[in-house]
C-alpha cells in the first residue's frame, strides 16, 4: 500500500483568493493520491474511492480558469456540479453535496473570512450527514471533518487573533488524529459496512482523504499564490 503524500512542492492558487487556493490544493491531492487512496479502501471496501474521486476534481483542474473567476457561491455550485457528475460510486453524491452546501454557507459573500470557512466546513458536514444518512461514529470522513471543523470554530470563538497558517495547521493536526481514531471503528455507512467486523483495524478512506487535504493545505498555505 503506497503512503498518501500530503504535501508537494506549491503552485500558484489562481485567481479567486484563499478559498480558490484551498479547493486547487483539495483537487490536486485526489489526483496525487489516487493510488493510496484506492489502496486503503480496498482493505475493507471495492478499491475504487481514489479512482473515483481523481476522475471527478481531474476536471476541477482542466476546467479551472472557467470555474476560479466566479464569486465563491458561484465558484463552489459550479465545482459541485463537476464533482457530483463525473466522480462514480457513493462518493459523487456526497462530495458533490459538501461543495454545494458550502456554496450556500457564503451566498453573497465576495471575500469568505475565518468565520466563512467555519460555516462552510459545518454546511458541508451537514450536507453529507442528511445525503448519506450518518453521523460521527459511522467510520466515515464526517469522522475526520466534523472534528476539525470542531477545532477550529472552538478557536475563533476565543476571540484571539489567529493566522491563516495557525488555523490551517490547526485543521490538519485535528483531522489526522482524528482520522487514525477511525482505525478501531467498525463501519456503519457506506460499502464498507458490508464487510462488518473487516472493517475494523484500518482507518475509513474518507477521513484519511480530508485529513490529507487539510495537511496539504497548512504545508503550503505561506507559500500560496
Amino acid at each position: 500500500m503506497s503512503a498518501p503524500s500530503s504535501s508537494s512542492p506549491a503552485s500558484p492558487s489562481a485567481p479567486g483568493g484563499d478559498l480558490a487556493f484551498v479547493v486547487r490544493v483539495v483537487a490536486r491531492t485526489a489526483v496525487d493520491n489516487e493510488r493510496a487512496f484506492s489502496d486503503l479502501d480496498a482493505v475493507a471496501g471495492d478499491g475504487d474511492f481514489g479512482y473515483s474521486l481523481a476522475r471527478g476534481f481531474e476536471i476541477v483542474l482542466a476546467d479551472w480558469n472557467d470555474l476560479a473567476g466566479d464569486v465563491p457561491a458561484e465558484f463552489l455550485k459550479k465545482v459541485a456540479l463537476v464533482i457530483s457528475k463525473r466522480v462514480g460510486g457513493t462518493s459523487g453524491p456526497l462530495w458533490g453535496t459538501a461543495f454545494l452546501r458550502a456554496a450556500g454557507a457564503v451566498k453573497d459573500r465576495p471575500e469568505p473570512d475565518a468565520g466563512d470557512a467555519v460555516a462552510m466546513l459545518r454546511a458541508a458536514a451537514e450536507g453529507i450527514k442528511a445525503r448519506g444518512r450518518s453521523d460521527v461514529g459511522d467510520k466515515t470522513l464526517l469522522d475526520a471533518l466534523v472534528p476539525m471543523t470542531d477545532a477550529l470554530e472552538r478557536r475563533l470563538a476565543r476571540g484571539e487573533p489567529a493566522s491563516g497558517a495557525e488555523l490551517a495547521a490547526l485543521a490538519a493536526s485535528t483531522a489526522r488524529a482524528a482520522a487514525d481514531a477511525t482505525a478501531p471503528m467498525q463501519a456503519r455507512r457506506g460499502r464498507q459496512s458490508y464487510t462488518g467486523e473487516r472493517s475494523i483495524g484500518s482507518p475509513d478512506p474518507g477521513a484519511v482523504a480530508v485529513a490529507v487535504m487539510a495537511e496539504r493545505v497548512a504545508a503550503e498555505w505561506d507559500a500560496r499564490g
